[in-house]
């Protein structure tokens, strides 16, 4: 059985390397995704692919986790949250951006496709 941090870090190989099908295969067929970058809510297959290969056609984008900000709460059995703080890159009309974001899993790590949830959004920029 794969641990909750091994499962992100599956997570963000399949983001750095465009790997759409192996970022999908992660999600449960009911998955709910809270994404960073669109004000819906793919919670089916279809919506959930939509969304990633249209981020993933991003020039230059990757993603970093900030490893200190990991923390992982078991639930029940082998149902956990993951949450912590990652950091998107990608072109933005020519130009490299960074986007922090702090996320949040749900995940069942007894599944072949362990995420049940996902929420992740941007980190407000501080006053």
């Amino acid at each position: 059985m794969r641990t909750p941090k091994e499962i992100l870090m599956e997570w963000m190989d399949a983001v750095n390397h465009g790997d759409i099908e192996a970022l999908l295969s992660l999600y449960d067929e009911k998955a709910v995704l809270i994404p960073t970058f669109s004000n819906k809510l793919p919670n089916t297959p279809d919506n959930l692919r939509e969304y990633f290969e249209k981020l993933g056609n991003r020039e230059g984008l990757s993603i970093a986790l900030h490893e200190k900000t990991l923390h992982v709460q078991p639930i029940k059995d082998e149902i956990c949250s993951l949450s912590g703080i990652y950091n998107w890159r990608f072109d933005v009309e020519g130009e490299m951006l960074n986007f922090e974001a702090r996320f949040s899993y749900i995940l069942d790590i007894s599944k072949p496709r362990p995420i049940m949830h996902h929420h992740s959004s941007q980190v407000p920029r501080m006053l």
